[in-house]
């Protein structure tokens, strides 16, 4: 907080200051600043020291103070230093934002927090930047400064998916066996395919879904190809009405998403206890549970039965099928023993006479069987001899569990409780409040800044602020991405690209939901085709790669690395020799 104080101070102290100043063929009289000459008193009006700022460019050109006290400039170097000022206090704001809700997430959970307002408080900074950008005094400024908040969603959504994925992949890699990093193994150095990171299938569905997002873009793109102002006046409020939908359908996928991998952790460690069981089953049958016509042999499983029915009661009891799980070992998958009785019995008991009769041992080996078949990749000369379908359903399921990362699995993230959750709130709360208030008072700034520095060295507020505003609004995110990356486990892994795949896609529906609404109530022109087609490639592109696989290898980052630079040049080269703005 005392760093913030100082900054304010200086900017304060920093204000104009018009100095007096001398010009050729003065009379001895100095003007205080106030009074002239030329009154009734006087018949002439020489030149004398006026209280206007010098300029060292001959247009005279001004600026206009933000708020009307703090400090606008000019001059390149006086833009830039500006620039960096309000970029740190921008970059504040995202870390209080980041800050806060991280601990609102450890009293609350996730589900409403970590799914609806994390997300949304992430993208805070950004979508302040773009908000301001198009408010800013009439039409035709509004439309000269939405540059910076078009070049800020993009270079956000470029620098995330490019610069900090590759890093994060260099950051954490471990050396790949078997088509898997393994955790906290790195001896084959820069190996570009021996060493690389993995993760789990959630984060490949999130790297989709940012795919998805792009769709917006492509609904208020088409029609601006047609001359009708109407039609593209109508794509902007369709493209909006689209836009938040997919924010909707997206945060709500976000709250219910701890309760989906939940059901599916639940449904893989089901698969494991079949997989297990059919295994053990097959071990004691000596390979033969079925006959030479793929049928299931009832002699085979009858003695099974009557093997497990220990007590010779005709029906295998709770603690009988107890005894023979304890028996299995799960290839070092912890899973618990009565849960794995539970799911057998809720399979086979059809009864529900907590008791498993020989006809419904049978009905559920065969169902199980089944299964087995259906999901593994042999399904054709099923013998008595040639059950292969059974060693390639266990691999499977293997797989999957390896896959996915269960809320159980946290073996890496000791989550500890919260000592006094009451102040630990009201910490929160003031971090989420002191953040939105910097955000909200020095976006404007920042963006004026921005357009001034353009003005002085003639150079386009879109590239300025693809650059450079990203580096204020997602640094924090950027560095806490590569910090949990290098704790090079799988788990670390799939949180890292998940977040930044959360963030680049709440960049492109939150976002590019306040930019619409600006372009549309404002009335501004949408003309930004290059910038457009940069985001949708670069989303695309590394949305199917990263949805395609989980696990990704050194070589992986050149492209990701070339993306960044390929986004400049392109727009430069649409935009500034094919004259597509």
């Amino acid at each position: 907080m005392s760093k913030l104080l100082l900054l304010l101070s200086i900017l304060i102290l920093c204000g104009h200051v018009h100095g007096r100043y001398n010009l050729p063929d003065q009379s001895d009289l100095i003007s205080d600043g106030v009074r002239g000459f030329g009154t009734s008193s006087y018949s002439y009006s020489p030149n004398f020291l006026t209280l206007h700022r010098p300029t060292l460019n001959a247009d005279d050109s001004t600026c206009d103070e933000t708020y009307g006290f703090l400090p606008c400039t000019t001059t390149i170097l006086g833009n830039l230093f500006l620039i960096i000022v309000y970029g740190s206090l921008m970059y504040l704001a995202a870390t209080y934002l980041t800050n806060g809700s991280e601990l609102l997430l450890e009293i609350l959970g996730p589900g409403i927090i970590g799914g609806l307002f994390l997300p949304i408080l992430g993208a805070l900074p950004d979508a302040m930047l773009i908000l301001v950008s198009g408010l800013s005094g009439s039409t035709e400024t509004a439309q000269d400064q939405v540059s910076v908040g078009m070049g800020l969603l993009a270079g956000s959504t470029v620098m995330l998916i490019t610069v900090v994925w590759g890093s994060c992949v260099f950051i954490g890699k471990c050396d790949i066996e078997n088509n898997i990093a393994v955790d906290n193994k790195d001896t084959k150095k820069l190996s570009l395919t021996g060493s690389g990171v993995t993760t789990d299938i959630w984060t490949s569905y999130s790297a989709i879904i940012m795919a998805v997002s792009v769709i917006p873009f492509i609904v208020v793109q088409l029609p601006q190809l047609l001359s009708s102002t109407y039609l593209r006046q109508l794509a902007i409020l369709i493209g909006l009405v689209f836009s938040l939908g997919l924010l909707i359908s997206y945060c709500m996928y976000q709250v219910f998403t701890p309760w989906i991998q939940r059901r599916r952790f639940a449904y893989a460690k089901h698969k494991h206890v079949i997989s297990g069981l059919l295994k053990q089953l097959k071990m004691r049958a000596l390979g033969k549970l079925l006959d030479d016509n793929g049928e299931l042999d009832e002699g085979v499983i009858t003695k099974l039965f009557h093997t497990i029915d220990v007590d010779k009661d005709k029906s295998i009891s709770p603690s009988e099928l107890r005894a023979l799980i304890v028996g299995i070992r799960f290839d070092e998958i912890e899973l618990d023993k009565d849960d794995a009785v539970e799911k057998v019995m809720k399979d086979f008991d059809t009864t529900r006479d907590s008791l498993i009769s020989l006809d419904e041992f049978k009905a559920g080996v065969q169902k199980w069987l089944n299964e087995a078949k259906h999901a593994g990749k042999s399904t054709s000369n099923s013998g008595s001899h040639t059950e292969k379908f059974l060693d390639d359903f266990h691999e499977q399921t293997k797989k999957e569990h390896d896959l996915i990362v269960g809320e159980e699995d946290q073996s890496d993230e000791i989550v500890e409780g919260v000592d006094n959750p009451k102040k630990t709130s009201i910490k929160a709360g003031l971090m989420l409040l002191a953040g939105t208030l910097i955000a909200a008072a020095f976006a404007d700034p920042l963006v004026d800044a921005v357009d001034n520095f353009s003005d002085a060295t003639s150079i386009p507020t879109f590239f300025i602020s693809f650059i450079a505003l990203p580096l204020a609004t997602n640094s924090s995110e950027a560095v806490s991405a590569i910090i949990f990356a290098s704790r090079k486990k799988k788990r670390s892994a799939s949180l890292t690209f998940s977040e930044l795949y959360g963030a680049v896609t709440m960049n492109n529906v939150l976002c590019l939901s306040v930019f619409l609404a600006l372009v549309y109530v404002r009335g501004l022109t949408w003309d930004f085709s290059a910038e457009v087609l940069v985001i949708v490639i670069v989303c695309v592109v590394m949305g199917v790669f990263g949805g395609l696989r989980t696990t990704f290898p050194l070589w992986t980052t050149s492209i990701a690395y070339l993306l960044y630079p390929f986004s400049l040049v392109l727009v430069y080269v649409l935009d500034y020799i094919f004259g597509w703005s």
